[in-house]
């Protein structure tokens, strides 16, 4: 085990996204991530991933993985010896759920004072809609980030990953690793509520302030970023799209220097940032049609000589081809029993003195109940193979 989290024993109960993202953050570090599994049943990222179920091999890394039935009452006392002997306790289920199986918190700090519980939920562990099912999806919507999403002429659009879900899960991380810290301090465990929407919430800059103060309800603007030009998506003469922002006066002045149009930057239409937010389409249009005369490649290079901050649209084969990606191994290979050429993005951030690593990828169900059962909690073969029959692990 290496890593800065190295010592750290996490037990993940949740499933899906939000609970384990956190838990594989946590793993990448260097924690013992310690992954409980209904038997039989086990975490639907299994079978998640387009073209082939890779998801979990990304999402399960560096957990060990286990199979406990915490309904059952043996499995119940089980999960309470493996709290004990734990820094953290992570879920996602809805809330209430925990208490339930008699795992309260009330509970939980009475078997383990210095145990951090870490909750993530649609909507927190309180208020009128604590109950309800929450999905990232709506987390996004009830957070504000959908409608602000997508072009004004249609409805607004997903981000197109499960970001909701992912932002839960990094507030969730960064809760669990500020109660650790605290616990230092105080030597108890305290509760991490991490709520979709408010994670989301979290994100969203000024939007709120825009409205109390000067009444502004932010709009869906497609690919510009209203009043900040130029700052938008061009296209080139192969079929490509380039990122470029060039908003700043000086960085406007060079952008029309390689353009051939130097005389655009003391041009009393675009000469300073209000003026060129009040003509940002025509703008826009100007660029588009120097843009389209140039390939992709030639462009980027006049653009970084210049000094002017520009960027392909990245797609999976572009960044596996990409020198950055390379030169900093942001995508390694992870060796897998099935998939043969399975690559995957590397652990970040990057520490200096204890990096964190992808020491395996995501493991069979129950691949480590008796590492765990056996060699954490101590029991023998015989009592592993009654708990089997039952159908506790």
């Amino acid at each position: 085990m290496s890593g800065a989290l190295r010592g750290l024993r996490v037990l993940e109960v949740g499933q899906l996204i939000a609970g384990p993202f956190c838990g594989q953050l946590l793993a990448d570090l260097g924690a013992e991530v310690i992954k409980i599994e209904l038997p039989g049943q086990g975490d639907p990222m299994r079978e998640w991933g387009r073209g082939a179920p890779v998801w979990w091999p990304v999402i399960g890394r560096n957990k060990k993985c286990i199979t406990l039935d915490v309904r059952n009452p043996r499995g119940l006392a089980l999960m309470k010896e493996l709290a004990a002997c734990s820094d953290v306790l992570l879920e996602n289920f809805r809330p209430g759920t925990l208490e339930r199986w008699g795992l309260d918190y009330s509970t939980l700090s009475a078997i383990n004072p210095r145990l951090v519980l870490v909750r993530v939920s649609g909507y927190g562990q309180d208020g009128p809609y604590a109950s309800r099912a929450g999905y990232g999806g709506i987390g996004e919507a009830m957070g504000g980030l959908r409608y602000v999403c997508g072009d004004p002429a249609v409805p607004p659009s997903r981000v197109g990953i499960s970001i909701g879900d992912s932002l839960a899960a990094m507030f969730a991380c960064i809760g669990c690793l500020a109660a650790l810290q605290q616990r230092e301090r105080s030597g108890a465990g305290q509760v991490v509520d991490s709520a979709i929407y408010e994670s989301v919430l979290a994100v969203m800059e000024s939007t709120v302030p825009e409205y109390t103060v000067g009444g502004v309800i932010r709009e869906r603007h497609g690919s510009v970023l209203p009043g900040i030009a130029p700052s938008n998506v061009y296209p080139t003469t192969d079929g490509q799209l380039i990122v470029m922002g060039a908003n700043q006066d000086s960085v406007f002045r060079r952008l029309c220097e390689v353009m051939g149009r130097p005389e655009l930057a003391d041009d009393a239409r675009y000469c300073d940032h209000a003026a060129r937010a009040a003509r940002q389409r025509e703008l826009d249009d100007l660029i588009a049609a120097w843009s389209r005369q140039h390939a992709v490649e030639p462009l980027l290079a006049l653009l970084e000589e210049a000094g002017v901050p520009a960027g392909r649209m990245f797609r999976a084969p572009d960044m596996l081809a990409d020198p950055q990606y390379r030169a900093r191994q942001s995508i390694v290979r992870v060796a897998h029993e099935k998939f043969q050429d399975l690559m995957m993005q590397n652990v970040f951030p990057r520490l200096s003195v204890t990096p964190g690593e992808i020491r395996w990828p995501g493991a069979a169900m129950g691949a480590h109940n008796d590492d765990v059962f056996g060699g954490l909690l101590g029991l023998d073969t015989e009592a592993l193979a009654s708990l089997r029959a039952e159908g506790v692990i």
